[in-house]
């Protein structure tokens, strides 16, 4: 492979990496902030949004693209921390209880999801998408009007004034940081969350472990060609109902997490951005439909979020608005999710006109031999 070809293959496989650096890089000065700001801001961040980026791997090494439908567990995160706050278990182990309530749920939920995926099989990224926004509807009926009504609640002062709802916006006071202050690294003038990075380390562990073993290679198999998996004997469907089932129980744990940081909970529509978000992250980092892994989650995270830091304020100081870094966050966080694509289609698109070329001529090869060795008498 030239060097020319070498450059070019490389610029359109991290171009949404360089793109983000760059951008990031440009808007720095102009936003007046410290780099030691903005490291303690992606410290924090690191521990606050990584677990939810993660829970995207599975189903990508399944072959199932990037789960927009991890929103159901990050509702069922939600519904686990309602009843936590409802019955006053504060610390860690309210954190403990939220997700033993919503661990069952979400084993649910991705396993609906998992079906439906099922029923989709090529679509399944825009079916979790639209699944999402489905299952949003009975959520949101849930919490609306169930709780208070049908599944009494103890604690009137996250009730609404009629008597049954949750109220917009949830104090998670009880149980805020429980996870992050269990222990306190300070180092450099850094604050480091122990505990949180842990059980991300654990997490990542988990993951080189599963890939190892039998339902991992399993799901690889799956991801590379469905048609070959099940000719040897593997559960196809199963194995990517599986898939999603982790990725929706993960993503619970990882909204638990989230929001403990936050210290609060919009009620209604605090689980809208998680997929968007979590998506964007793992593809500034470098993955794509197909292919991903542990390194693209923590470079995606560092890179969207170093952005969300600094693109309010460069905004208000060029542009006498913090608004338009605002606008210019969610343009850009839409904006990767779309050119990924796009990247991601046309790389397929070119790699499969290669192995047309490449297979014509060795077609072509083959035919010359046999016209030599023709016109030799059958003599090579």
């Amino acid at each position: 492979m030239s060097a020319k070809k070498k450059f070019s293959t490389f610029l359109s496989r991290y171009a949404v990496v360089i793109i983000f650096l760059f951008v990031t890089i440009v808007a720095t000065p102009p936003s007046g902030l410290s780099i030691r700001y903005i490291l303690q801001e992606l410290i924090t961040r690191l521990g606050r949004n990584s677990f939810l980026v993660l829970a995207l791997l599975l189903p990508i090494y399944a072959g199932m693209g990037l789960n927009f439908g991890m929103t159901l567990g990050a509702m069922a995160g939600q519904i686990g921390l309602i009843f936590a706050v409802n019955y006053s278990i504060a610390g860690w182990q309210g954190l403990v209880f939220a997700l033993l309530v919503g661990l069952p749920i979400s084993v649910l939920l991705g396993w609906i999801c998992g079906l439906v995926m099922n029923r989709a099989k090529g679509r399944e990224m825009v079916t979790g998408y639209i699944l999402a926004f489905f299952m949003n509807g009975i959520y949101q009926f849930f919490v609306m009007y169930m709780l208070g009504s049908v599944v009494p609640m103890g604690n009137k002062a996250i009730v609404l004034s009629r008597g049954y709802g949750i109220r917009n916006t949830l104090n998670l006071e009880s149980v805020r940081q429980s996870l992050d202050n269990i222990l306190v690294l300070r180092f450099a003038g850094f604050t480091f969350p122990v505990v949180t990075f842990i059980v991300i380390a654990v997490l990542c562990v988990f993951i080189i472990w599963f890939k190892k073993t039998k339902l991992g290679q399993d799901m690889r198999a799956v991801g590379q060609d469905m048609a070959v998996a099940e000719s040897a004997g593997i559960p196809v469907e199963r194995t990517r109902i599986i898939a999603i089932i982790i990725s929706t129980v993960l993503a619970c744990a990882g909204q638990i997490i989230f929001l403990q940081n936050m210290g609060n909970l919009a009620t209604y529509n605090a689980h809208d951005q998680t997929g968007f978000f979590a998506v964007a992250s793992i593809l500034v980092g470098g993955a794509s439909v197909t292919s991903a892994n542990i390194a693209n989650v923590f470079i995606g995270v560092m890179l969207l979020h170093a952005m969300f830091v600094v693109s309010p304020l460069a905004g208000q100081n060029l542009f006498g608005s913090a608004m338009i870094g605002e606008y210019f966050r969610q343009f850009i966080g839409y904006g990767v999710i779309a050119l990924s694509l796009v990247l991601y289609a046309w790389r397929s698109k070119k790699a499969a006109a290669e192995a047309r070329i490449s297979l014509r001529g060795a077609n072509n090869n083959h035919k010359d031999k046999i016209e030599v060795t023709t016109k030799n008498g059958g003599q090579a």
